[in-house]
């Protein structure tokens, strides 16, 4: 291949969260080849000024692009989809290398230089440049003041490196795309009506038409909605106005419409500039729901200040808020807010990409699993899975406060170096940070699987082929043309392994669990009840995918032809229909629990609601023994002990019921001072606990099984239940 003596044009990308501060420029295997350069050379990219980075191959990548971090596009002075030269240089041992620190005074000793240097090993570096070295987990930025020689440089065991700490440089917070997970999608909708309108708004004036004017952002708290603001300002180049909406309320008259207006000739004079205003419902509520004055001008004086037909210059408007509705809607017209989009709790994946870039600068012990550990971190948002890594830390870090002289000025380098963030650290920080989104309700992730639980072979497929493989595998109903069950009826009597059964099939989808007692959701107040129904239907889709169990049914589900249904309850069974008939295929399923099907509302029942009627039989005598098997195996029995024979002498006894029998046997050996349980000890467990199903009761639900099935269910046999 003929040697290529011009640098090589590409245009930037932005780099991956493995890569983020580790100054490295990733391009094809091709473009390596042309720059006659390998993995671990030293190239120089020249933009707007020129720096230097490491070249990496990537095989997804194509021959027109490089990608690199934020901090090095800053160097270059480029942004996305600008063009950057690069070009294979060598860089030369530098003698001496002063750094400048710049947003942190710092204790500049010479073991604190000689533990910097040792983080800059090999790493190319030119004078002008921001560095990041990472300290105790977080990012200590640094200006490179000096290098001698003058000219690209790499930091050797023989460099004397010094950090000046008298001369502190102010610094603007700088917020890149690679600082954010999980919101891939959101980011490039942001890129093409923000970033593109404030960098070229010459390509709106050729096409005629006027490019948007605001964006509203929505979600639950803590997904990155200000995150998002700050990066696309700072990678647009963009000044940044925040309005933090409480706090520009002021109670004299005017005088917050004026700061208002101020802060929007203010931005309209340094444009091209974006305008946040956080919890934007705070200053511009429904005017027809809020009986203040001041409220009703502030939203006149915003619906003025944003009107298209006010000339704002290269400005953006961007809305932050986790209650849409509540904002007043002439606010919510193109125009306006031209754009709203969601920024939701992030999934497995999303988790894992978050969780990748609040560890990048953590020592992690090499068998940490940070795919596993995001996907058991339902429902954590961004700024919970920021803390869990902070508490992570911390626990860390008290293993090694023996070792730490607190009195000392600075902490010896050895001691950091040894410093190790285990995979304990994350789950014992997990019992102490709930998810911001889920904590009103306590949502499960279980450990339960159908190997836990004895027999039900047919309700375990019916549920396994209609609802785990509609959330594993939504794609495969969607090739079918097919809508997946958004719920399933279990009932059958008490103690078959229903709500265990619920348990399983949570866990096998990889799903959140949020149970719910149904009595215990009534209230007094009128209201309460149905609104503690949207609140759990809110909680499961921002904690998606999430199966909702409702356990008893029956009380809050009653016939309403039935004349001892209350008023309450009805409400509470419409709100129910409401909420499971909005659930769109967003991994959301109801699962209802009840010992009285004949009691339930057959609307409940219909298709597209709770689609499923499954009946948990009492076990046979082949499920006992599975069953006997599952709560025997951790028991130190005897080999006189014949669970066959249990099995068979146990007939109506139900899975709970099978539960108590060897409790009691076990007991009954502790009782007799004894470590291993015999057979008299399960003949003993047999005298004291009963069965539970007699033939009445199997005979009872077998006969309203036919009816419930079609949805159609029996009127109370009185007869039979009093």
């Amino acid at each position: 291949m003929r040697r290529v003596l011009e640098p090589v044009q590409l245009r930037v990308a932005e780099a991956k969260a493995r890569d983020v501060g580790k100054r490295r420029a990733r391009v094809s295997n091709n473009v390596l080849e042309i720059l006659q350069a390998s993995a671990g050379d030293v190239v120089e990219l020249i933009g707007r000024r020129s720096t230097v980075a490491i070249i990496w191959p990537d095989e997804d990548i194509d021959d027109n692009t490089i990608r690199i971090d934020g901090q090095i596009r800053k160097n270059a002075g480029v942004s996305i989809n600008d063009i950057v030269s690069v070009k294979k240089v060598d860089a030369k041992v530098a003698r001496s290398v002063t750094l400048i620190p710049l947003d942190k005074k710092i204790n500049a000793d010479k073991d604190f230089c000689e533990f910097v240097k040792n983080r800059l090993k090999c790493m190319p570096l030119v004078e002008g440049d921001e560095i990041s070295v990472i300290v105790l987990g977080s990012p200590m930025d640094f200006k490179v003041s000096k290098v001698t020689p003058k000219t690209i440089v790499r930091v050797e065991p023989t460099t004397k490196l010094s950090i000046q700490s008298a001369n502190i440089v102010e610094k603007k917070a700088r917020v890149t795309y690679e600082d954010i997970g999980g919101l891939r999608n959101q980011i490039e909708r942001l890129r093409e009506i923000v970033e593109l309108p404030l960098r070229h708004p010459e390509v709106f004036q050729r096409l005629g038409i006027e490019p948007p004017t605001g964006i509203l952002l929505y979600g639950p708290p803590g997904c990155g909605k200000t995150l998002i603001a700050k990066a696309l300002a700072s990678e647009a180049e963009a000044n940044f106005f925040s309005i933090n909406g409480p706090e520009i309320m002021n109670k004299y008259y005017g005088e917050t419409e004026a700061r208002l207006r101020e802060i929007f000739k203010e931005a309209k004079e340094k444009a091209p500039s974006i305008i946040f205003i956080d919890e934007i419902d705070a200053i511009a509520p429904k005017r027809e729901e809020v009986f203040g004055d001041v409220e009703k001008r502030v939203v006149a004086q915003l619906l003025a200040l944003m009107d298209g037909l006010t000339d704002r210059g290269n400005v953006i408007v961007i809305g932050a808020t986790n209650r849409p509705e509540s904002v007043d809607p002439a606010l919510r017209r193109p125009g306006r807010f031209d754009r709203e989009i969601e920024i939701g709790v992030p999934n497995a994946e999303g988790r894992y990409e978050i969780l990748q870039i609040h560890t990048r600068g953590m020592p992690l012990e090499e068998s940490i699993n940070l795919k596993k550990l995001a996907s058991e971190l339902h429902g954590y948002t961004g700024a919970d899975i920021k803390a869990l890594c902070r508490e992570a830390a911390m626990k860390a870090l008290r293993r090694y406060l023996p070792e730490i002289d607190l009195e000392s000025d600075s902490i010896p380098p050895d001691v950091l170096e040894r410093m190790i963030v285990t995979s304990k650290d994350f789950y014992d920080a997990m019992k102490e940070i709930v998810p911001t989104a889920l904590r009103e309700f306590y949502v499960e992730s279980q450990r339960i699987t159908w190997k836990d639980v004895g027999g039900l072979h047919e309700a375990k497929r019916i549920l396994y082929d209609n609802i785990v493989k509609a959330i594993n595998e939504r794609d495969r109903f969607e090739a079918m043309g097919i809508t997946p069950s958004k719920g399933a009826l279990l009932y059958g009597p008490s103690g078959c392994g229903k709500t265990l059964l619920a348990l399983a099939l949570a866990n096998e989808s990889n799903a959140n669990f949020i149970r719910v007692k149904g009595p215990e959701i009534l209230s007094k107040w009128v209201g309460e009840s149905e609104r503690a129904i949207r609140d759990i239907y809110k909680k499961a889709r921002a904690s998606a995918p999430c199966i909702v169990i409702f356990d008893e049914i029956d009380a809050i589900a009653r016939n309403r032809t039935n004349s001892e249904g209350s008023e309450v309850t009805d409400r509470v069974l419409s709100q129910l229909l409401t909420e499971i008939d909005g659930i769109n295929i967003k991994g959301v399923v109801t699962i209802g629990i009840t010992n009285r099907p004949d009691l339930i509302d057959p609307s409940l029942l219909r298709p597209g609601r709770l689609d499923l009627i499954v009946y948990v039989k009492p076990p046979s005598k082949e499920e006992r023994l599975e069953i006997l098997s599952i709560l025997t195996k951790r028991m130190p029995i005897a080999d006189d002990v014949n669970l066959g024979s249990i099995a068979e002498s146990t007939n109506g006894y139900t899975g709970a019921d099978l539960s108590s029998l060897c409790r009691e046997a076990a007991i009954n050996a502790m009782r007799e001072d004894r470590s291993i349980i015999y057979a008299k000890d399960f003949e003993h467990a047999l005298k004291r606990v009963r069965a539970s199903i007699t033939p009445q009761i199997e005979s009872w639900y077998e006969s309203i099984s036919k009816s419930v099935t079609y949805a159609m269910p029996k009127q109370m046999d009185k007869a039979f239940y009093g």
